[in-house]
Formats: structure tokens, sequence, C-alpha cells
């Protein structure tokens, strides 16, 4: 077996900032812990999170590395002592807590999926951190189920474009909100059944007609600020709120009459720092249930664009302009 380096190649945020605040850095090969891979990384994903973390946002949980990136695809090169899932040579991609921006990474091994048959490391570096997200809160928090209709905010976002297609797939009437007839007419393609303008259309408007005024059951949402009380308007009776971010702010004054008129549930989680044991969970559960559409080509990753590591500095400019459709990935092997 040939030797691994000591050192690498890692973005750093020396000073939180802009895009400009990541730094190229040699960094040292980590070891592998009791229960952890070491990836060589090929492809890593780029996520509103990391762009947090860029701006002093975002902290890592404790124990986390501080190089930015939460999901990874490439050759395990090294194993920890007691995992017995992954060989070296397999081909994985992961949800990590940190350190994809690396040309080497550490991952739990439960964490780890396989690459998916006819998918690129490319491509399998951009299902992570969505795969992970829209499962445990459309499907395990949520309880979305099939005859039901589901609302996703962001629809041509890497959230957005993997639960457009998982919803669809498990049944679902999908509904989302894009930002341009472009973006909408994207997430026609990807299955939803209607896709609102949010800039020249008003959403509770256009769901209450779609919907006969039943409203709708399940809604995942990252935007907060204004679209809390909207979602709570455009909710069906017994309706489920998952919230998961809060890009137009998580400080606003609503009013919580509909709440409880319509004895709605408003749910929040995140990913991040969850137990390993919870991360497998899902793991597991995306195996079993998601991974056969992916291969079978029903689901797919949507790409945007890819960026050298040493240009992370561009793929965050880029994340910034929302002009993306779908995902943003690091080339690094």
């Amino acid at each position: 077996m040939t030797a691994l380096p000591t050192s690498m190649t890692a973005i750093a945020i020396p000073t939180p900032g802009g895009p400009e605040a990541l730094v190229p850095e040699t960094r040292p090969v980590p070891a592998p812990r009791a229960g952890e891979i070491l990836v060589k990384v090929a492809a890593a994903g780029v996520n509103r999170p990391d762009v947090m973390q860029r701006k002093g946002l975002y902290p890592p949980p404790p124990g986390a590395p501080d190089i930015p990136g939460l999901e990874i695809a490439g050759e395990v090169v090294a194993l920890g002592e007691g995992v017995t899932r992954w060989k070296v040579g397999d081909a994985v991609c992961a949800l990590v807590s940190g350190g994809g921006y690396a040309e080497y990474c550490l991952a739990e091994e439960g964490s780890a999926l396989p690459v998916p048959k006819r998918l690129s490391m490319r491509e399998a570096a951009a299902l992570p951190e969505t795969f992970f997200t829209v499962w445990t809160n459309v499907f395990d928090l949520a309880g979305l189920k099939a005859g039901e209709s589901f609302l996703v905010h962001g629809g041509t976002s890497g959230i957005g474009t993997t639960a457009i297609q998982l919803a669809k797939a498990f049944g679902a009437t999908v509904f989302t909100t894009a930002g341009s007839a472009e973006k909408c007419e994207v997430c026609r393609q990807l299955g939803a059944d209607l896709a609102v303008d949010y800039k020249t259309q008003d959403f509770v408007a256009e769901l209450k007609q779609a919907t006969g005024g039943k409203g709708v059951n399940v809604i995942l949402d990252m935007v907060g600020g204004s679209y809390i009380a909207r979602n709570y308007e455009v909710a069906a009776p017994r309706g489920r709120i998952v919230q998961i971010a809060f890009m137009e702010g998580s400080k606003v004054q609503i009013d919580y009459m509909r709440l409880m008129l319509k004895r709605l549930s408003h749910m929040g989680s995140t990913l991040r720092s969850r137990p390993g044991t919870e991360k497998a969970e899902i793991a597991a559960a995306l195996i079993a249930k998601a991974w056969p559409l992916i291969e079978a080509g029903k689901v797919k990753p949507v790409m945007d664009q890819s960026f050298p590591l040493k240009d992370a500095a561009r793929a965050h400019a880029r994340m910034e302009t929302s002009a993306h459709v779908g995902k943003i990935v690091l080339d690094i092997a």
C-alpha cells in the first residue's frame, strides 16, 4: 500500500469575512480515530452553512475541524480501529461535520455511503448534505406520505432540487417557489406540479387556488422572516412546517392564531451537531429507500458549476449570487 502524505492542501478561514476569507493552507493529514475512515477527497459539495461559517456565524461543533465543508466523495485510504463497513479502496460519499474543503478528510463510518452506480465523484459529492437534510426533515420529522401535498421554497437550490424529486418519487403532489420563470421551468422538469415565481406571484394565493382552498400538508422552509406567517396561511389544517434555515432572518413578530386554529406543527432541526448514531440511522434509511432511486436514474443530483479547490472563494461568490441551479462543488483530485 502506498504511504500516505503527511501534509495536504486545505481551505482555511483565518479571519471571517467575504469569499476572499477562504485561503489555501498546508495542513497535516488527519489520522482516523476509532470508528472513522480517512477519505482521499475527489470532490466536495459547497453549501450555505459553509458560507455562514466563513462569515463567522456558524462555528463548527466541538471536536470538528475548523476547515469548512460538510460533504465529500472520494476513496477510502485508511481505517480507524473497529471499522468494519468499509475497506481501503472503497468509493464513498459522506456527510461530515467539517473538513471537506481539503485533499483528505475524516468521516464517521456510519455517515458514509457507497457512491451510487453510474454517478461520478463530482455528482456523488453533491448528495450527502441535501439528501440527509431532506430525508430527516421531510420524511422522518414531518412524515410526508403518498397522496399528500408538499411545498419546498427555493426549488432550484440543492435542497430544493432534491426535495422536489424525492417527494414526487414517493407519491406527493409537489409545489415549489423559485426566483425566475427559467428556474420555475427547471422545477417543473424535475417533477414539480406547480412552480411559483415568488418575484412576480403571491405563492399563498397561487397555492390556495391550486389546492382548492385546502392548503398544503407539509412545508420545508429555509427562508424564515416574512415567510413564517405566509407558511401558516398556506398550510392545510394539521399541516406540518419544518424550518431548516433563516435566510430572511429568525426574529419576526407574528400572530400565532393560525397555528392554533389550524392545529399546525412548526418544527425545526439542524444536522451538523447531531450525534453520529443519528446520522448513521439516516444513512441507513437513504441506502434502503433513496439509493435505489438514484441508481435507477429516477432521482439525480442537479449540478450547477464546479471549481478547483484553490478557487473556493469563487464557488462561494457564485453561491451568494443565488444564480445557481442545483449544486456547486469543488474539484479536489
